[in-house]
């Protein structure tokens, strides 16, 4: 297979994860040309991230072997896979949060002064330069805890670029990105790949396979379904060979009518979020009513607030002036265990820090919010911990789960539908989710829009943060937009003919300041 065009040469990869009987990787050959983009998709546990982070030097393969520029490598770590100009921008974001944007994107090549000290003022011009040149509007300053999802993808980005990459891995990311900040992503790529750097875009969104990459690899179950050129091929056929069967659209919004008499379950009274020395609140004078029987959305784009939002439902943050109702109780200054308690049933946007426990098992996971229910004689009952998780896991198909293994284990979609599974089983009246189906496959994404629709018809009160303004159409009753902490707009959602004001009110068109 060894030919000079080539920069990437993958050899008949193969790959299992000690405690799992199932193949993340079978026998996997496939070529990556210089200067090419080149797109690999599938299903979440498809083996696209495993297979990719063998390529890094994140994991070792079973069997195989790796060839770049034609030289057979053996990649060990991703020091190793750095120094053979290869770099990846993960799914889920490997950044020092307690750090600032230009300490993080000089990472393991802080420019020095003197000899031994960091030099702080030419690692903020060197961030300040890469984060320009793509038209990232982050500032070198901030400190990555207070960035938003897509600002710490932006991060991200920059920092494998910042490092001279020949041979770019990028992890679904798009995932949380708007459509203005996707295109300008776009356009960064086509620039790369024009001066010969090759670009390996993981993804399952089908229109970005036909927008962004020449070609593409469809891998399934671990096993590689076929590679195409993107010109003599459709998404239906893509989604064919990603799921094995004919593709199936997304679930689609009816407007129905709002019923104002519902009850309210949550509300929010001129709430302002602010931190001590900054002159702009997080959040000023913001108020809505969640009621029940209906998905309340909320939209804007990263860093305008939404994170924000989220988190002062999640209990991480707290008022510092109006109120939070909860049928009619104040719970302005409850934290995360009291609101547990109320009623709050809470799908985070970070399924992996906040949301779960990785290292521990799919049961520990599903049961953690529910613990006392097993004991018995201050002693745990395995057999009924055990039976109930493994209905849970069942009722929600949790794919393959073993309850005994690692929820490390699992992929992205069915890390999420563990999550659900516990968040639903608690659910009292209201239920929060934030960025649902981010970075989730076709099924997945229609499981879980198709659970959040069942919950408003139930008669739960559903509060819907999401950054993917399509997402929000095809699934909330009324939408809620922000815009540098403020509520930009209030708008019923009938469908295609609210899309344009709504766009212009995440831009703040149209709003004073």
């Amino acid at each position: 297979m060894n030919d000079a065009h080539y920069c990437v040469e993958l050899c008949n990869i193969s790959k299992t994860y000690p405690g799992s009987v199932k193949k993340a990787n079978n026998n996997i050959s496939l070529c990556l040309r210089k200067g090419e983009i080149l797109c690999i998709a599938g299903e979440n546990g498809a083996g696209k991230t495993t297979l990719m982070k063998i390529l890094c030097g994140m994991e070792t393969p079973d069997t195989g072997e790796i060839f770049i520029n034609g030289k057979k490598e053996r990649i060990t770590s991703p020091l190793a896979a750095k120094k053979l100009g290869i770099g990846m921008v993960h799914q889920h974001f490997m950044l020092f949060p307690e750090f600032t944007v230009a300490e993080n994107i000089a990472m393991g090549e802080e420019p020095r002064k003197y000899w031994f000290f960091f030099d702080e003022k030419k690692a903020r011009y060197n961030a300040e330069k890469a984060l320009n040149t793509h038209n990232f509007a982050v500032k070198s300053a901030q400190k990555v805890k207070y960035l938003s999802q897509g600002e710490m993808q932006q991060v991200e980005i920059c920092r494998v670029l910042q490092h001279n990459a020949q041979i770019i891995i990028l992890d679904e990311p798009t995932a949380i990105l708007t459509g203005q900040e996707t295109r300008s992503l776009f356009k960064t790529l086509k620039n790369l790949a024009s001066k010969g750097i090759s670009v390996i875009l993981i993804t399952h969104k089908l229109h970005e396979i036909k927008q962004i990459c020449e070609r593409v690899a469809v891998l399934r179950k671990g096993e590689l379904a076929g590679v195409r050129d993107t010109a003599d091929i459709d998404e239906y056929e893509i989604a064919r060979m990603m799921i094995g069967e004919n593709y199936t659209a997304e679930c689609e919004k009816t407007p129905e009518r709002i019923n104002t008499d519902a009850q309210a379950v949550i509300v929010f009274d001129n709430v302002t979020v602010r931190r001590k020395g900054q002159k702009r609140p997080l959040l000023e004078n913001v108020s809505f009513q969640a009621r029940r029987g209906e998905i309340l959305g909320f939209a804007g784009i990263g860093g305008n607030g939404l994170g924000v939002i989220e988190a002062v439902l999640g209990g991480f943050l707290h008022a510092s002036g109006g109120k939070i109702f909860n049928k009619g109780k104040d719970i302005s200054s409850l934290g995360i265990r009291a609101l547990r308690k109320q009623g709050l049933a809470y799908v985070p946007a970070d399924r992996l820090r906040v949301a779960s426990a990785r290292e521990e098992s799919i049961e520990e996971n599903l049961i953690i919010n529910r613990r006392d229910r097993f004991f018995k004689k201050m002693i745990i009952d395995k057999n009924a911990a055990r039976e109930f998780s493994e209905q849970l896991a069942k009722d929600y198909s949790i794919d393959g789960a073993n309850v005994n293994e690692k929820a490390a284990f699992l992929s992205g979609g069915n890390l999420q539908k563990l999550i659900l599974a516990r968040e639903i089983n608690l659910l009292k009246d209201y239920i929060v989710f934030s960025e649902p189906t981010w970075g989730l496959d076709i099924a997945s994404s229609n499981f879980i829009k198709k659970e959040i629709q069942a919950l408003r018809d139930r008669g739960t009160a559903v509060i819907l943060i999401s950054t993917n303004l399509d997402e929000i159409l095809s699934l909330a009753d009324r939408i809620i937009v922000m815009y540098r902490g403020k509520t930009a707009g209030v708008f019923e959602n009938t469908g295609a003919q609210v899309k344009s004001d709504i766009g212009n009110a995440m831009q703040g068109i149209g709003i004073k300041e």
